[in-house]
């Protein structure tokens, strides 16, 4: 009887919580943004796809050449260490290249965020959150990060 009796004193504290949380929330000015959408408008992000792929492409060039030196070679020591030595370059490429992708895209996404933020802050929002999350309600304020991270 006194652990139902627990169970139901706190059962009674969480909602009691709860419905003080929701309280709070009321009259809080909500705003929405379609973080995907933006995303895929910054001037940024397109800018990070451009540099990426002319880095794949110089990946891809050097491929061809280590291709065509390898098999120009016809000692099989050699050959192979040939080939040991451009795996090793081409790894040593791709981990850069990987790398300094995540510091950029760590950056705009600092950014964006930053843009978002000043946003709701001038336009007087307590809460902003992801269109995705989001089922009915809150101002839309997409277009206006959109316009800011361009």
């Amino acid at each position: 009887m006194k652990k139902s009796l627990g169970l139901f004193a706190t059962a009674v504290a969480i909602l009691g919580c709860l419905s003080i949380g929701s309280a709070n929330a009321e009259g809080l000015p909500v705003a929405i943004v379609d973080v995907p959408q933006v995303v895929a408008a910054s001037s940024q992000v397109q800018n990070l796809k451009k540099e990426q792929q002319a880095k794949a492409d110089e990946i891809i060039k050097f491929i061809e050449k280590a291709r065509k030196d390898v098999a120009s070679i016809t000692d099989a020591d050699k050959k192979k260490a040939a080939e040991e030595k451009y795996t090793k370059e081409l790894q040593a490429k791709k981990q850069k290249m990987d790398t300094e992708y995540a510091e950029k895209l760590k950056a705009i996404d600092a950014s964006i965020s930053k843009k978002i933020a000043e946003q709701a802050k001038l336009k007087g929002y307590d809460i902003v959150l992801s269109k995705g999350i989001v089922l009915f309600g809150g101002d839309d304020i997409t277009n206006e990060i959109i316009k800011a991270v361009k």
